[in-house]
């Protein structure tokens, strides 16, 4: 079992705290059948280069980074999940504090999982922006989100584009920060519905792959009848589950790429 990232130093008041979601994205991507999926799409082997003998390293992008805990730990295990570590990685967040808070995050898990092993990718840093308008189209080639996915009366507005009318939380700055990262809109979907308009020109378009969280209100079986409709270059799958089933609570991550398998696991959904 690769080691979780410690987040000691990450101030709880301002940033979202790694919860059961962060830890599912730590199981699903170091899972024996997720990571062999990644190795065979990205490993250095020469029978994947493409036609111009080339094999880029890939960009990995988390976007609503939070804590860091998701990026700290597939930069510091770039090697055993990606089969590679000429990798680079990159955090978004609007929250501001998040971004300080997951810089130190990854630092601290490449350093840990260094020992002269080269097991880690090189991070770049986490940029505070709204989800990929920072990205240039077509660069990424594994981008990771857990959304704010909890069904709310509205989104709140990043401070920086808020004004003292417009912000109605009864807590001031602190509970703004920390709601930006679990409060969804209608069917706690508002943010996601957004970063899924935007996958299909920031993903690589021969081998760019996403993986999103939902809950069990985001209506998930809609979601992926939806991304069915994108075209016939497009899959989904459902790649991991939470041990719970009732409410909200109950999570999955699908992975979302161009190419890969004809039939989706994701028609279990249909059948549960």
């Amino acid at each position: 079992m690769l080691p979780t990232p410690s987040t000691s130093h990450v101030d709880v008041n301002l940033v979202y705290e790694p919860a059961e979601d962060s830890f599912l994205f730590l199981d699903t991507l170091s899972s024996a059948a997720e990571s062999l999926f990644l190795k065979e799409r990205f490993g250095q082997d020469p029978e994947l280069r493409n036609r111009d003998g080339q094999n880029p390293s890939p960009l990995v992008v988390e976007v609503g980074v939070g804590s860091g805990v998701v990026l700290g730990f597939l930069t510091a295990h770039a090697r055993r999940i990606l089969g590679r570590n000429d990798v680079l990685s990159l955090g978004v967040d609007v929250n501001w504090s998040a971004c300080q808070a997951s810089t130190e995050t990854v630092r601290l898990a490449c350093r840990a999982a260094s020992n002269g092993s080269h097991e880690s990718a090189s991070f770049f840093a986490s940029l505070n922006a709204d989800l990929t308008s920072i990205i240039r189209p077509g660069t990424v080639d594994v981008l990771i989100c857990n959304p704010p996915y909890v069904p709310t009366a509205e989104v709140p507005r990043a401070l920086e584009n808020c004004t003292d009318e417009d912000n109605h939380n009864p807590f001031g700055e602190e509970a703004n920060l920390i709601s930006l990262s679990y409060a969804g809109g209608m069917d706690g979907m508002e943010v996601t519905n957004r970063l899924l308009e935007q996958l299909p020109s920031a993903l690589n378009p021969k081998r760019g792959v996403a993986y999103i969280l939902l809950c069990e209100q985001n209506r998930p079986k809609e979601v992926v009848q939806r991304i069915r409709q994108w075209g016939a270059g497009w899959t989904v799958d459902v790649v991991g589950r939470s041990g719970k089933h009732g409410g909200w609570e109950k999570l999955q991550i699908l992975r979302i790429c161009r190419g890969g398998q004809p039939v989706s696991r994701a028609r279990e959904l249909e059948e549960k």
